[in-house]
């Protein structure tokens, strides 16, 4: 909102006074509520300068929150949206969302910058058209690890299970994920919604529950960094943060494959401020923003445009743990939403839990 400039203060005083057009013209006064906008997104996964030039270029006001899960998302919406006008879920829970009603549609002509998304990340199968979600960010699920603890490198999810590292995995708090990976362990489908399959998993870490140390909320790369654990099932972008200040760190996508993901930027239905959130998806895919996001949280970044000027930091570029090459690309899998059998996972993964304590 342009601001208005009283004549006769600028005469008096020779100074200019912020207001806005519902206020007392003698009272500053912050952005409209129009001009808010509220995001809800994972903690440590935007540029902060980021933040600072939407505010400046639109004069507008951002709230900031976060959260550690999909599943703290999705609870925290299922009820209704509390009043944000954007989210980030991982491809999965978009689907589930599209599905329950949970979201809004966007309107593309208020987000032209679509057309700098690599063509694999437009038309997805959890949303086709994109009607509902533009891609933010992508990676992999790995394995962080301290090479002078682990004693070499590694390249296989049996590492993890190894009794020499009694008590010093940790693993990432999201049930999915982890069952996921033990069954491409073990040569399953991550998506199966076979019960027997799903106990094949579930019992196969009852197992080897003497290595894990702590499922972790999106911190397994700090206990990583700490010294408090060896090893770490964590997101991609998450180790390579704590790698830049710890040599003896390291990533891998395990020869066995490895779940990718793709995140989301979303509007969450009956958003306050629908259109100013648009404006923000359309802000964050232009090349240099998109660039600027990525070589900041670590994670691989969708907008083709941002690759192809060399926005993109070289060695993060070049990194094929981060971006990786054809032969290992194929053994990943997203996830899907599994519908019904959603509850399998979720008993199966108290069982598990309740068995550690």
């Amino acid at each position: 909102m342009k601001r208005i400039i009283l004549l006769f203060l600028l005469f008096l005083f020779s100074a200019f006074i912020p207001v806005s057009c519902a206020s007392s013209p003698l009272i500053p006064v912050t952005p409209s509520e129009e001009n808010v906008l509220n995001i809800f997104n994972w903690s440590d996964y935007i540029a902060p300068e980021v933040i600072t030039a939407f505010e400046e270029k639109y004069n507008a006001k951002i709230n900031y929150s976060t959260y550690d899960s999909n599943e703290s998302l999705f609870a925290k919406l299922r009820g209704g949206n509390p009043g944000y006008d954007l989210i980030v879920p991982t491809g999965d829970y978009v689907e589930i969302m599209i599905k329950l009603g949970m979201l809004e549609k966007l309107n593309h002509d208020n987000i032209p910058n679509l057309k700098n998304l690599d063509d694999k990340f437009l038309d997805y199968f959890f949303d086709p058209g994109n009607q509902y979600s533009a891609a933010y960010q992508w990676g992999t699920a790995g394995i962080g690890y301290n090479i002078k603890e682990t004693g070499g490198e590694i390249d296989s999810w049996t590492a993890l299970f190894d009794p020499k590292f009694k008590n010093q995995v940790a693993l990432v708090e999201d049930l999915r994920v982890v069952l996921g990976l033990v069954l491409i362990y073990l040569g399953e489908d991550p998506n199966t919604t076979d019960p027997a399959v799903i106990e094949k998993a579930k019992d196969y870490l009852v197992r080897q529950k003497e290595v894990i140390s702590v499922f972790a909320p999106d911190t397994g790369q700090t206990l990583l960094e700490q010294g408090e654990v060896d090893l770490a099932v964590e997101w991609s972008g998450d180790i390579f943060q704590v790698m830049m200040d710890n040599p003896d760190l390291r990533y891998v996508i395990p020869k066995e494959g490895s779940i990718v993901w793709v995140d989301t930027l979303a509007i969450p239905k009956n958003a306050p401020h629908k259109e100013l959130a648009e404006k923000f998806i359309n802000f964050t895919l232009e090349p240099e923003i998109s660039a600027q996001i990525s070589n900041y949280v670590a994670y691989a970044t969708p907008n083709k445009v941002a690759l192809e000027q060399g926005l993109i930091t070289e060695s993060d570029r070049n990194n094929p743990a981060i971006y990786p090459p054809p032969e290992v690309y194929e053994r990943l899998q997203y996830l899907h939403d599994i519908g019904e059998a959603t509850i399998l996972y979720d008993d199966a993964w108290t069982e598990l839990k309740v068995s550690l304590w």
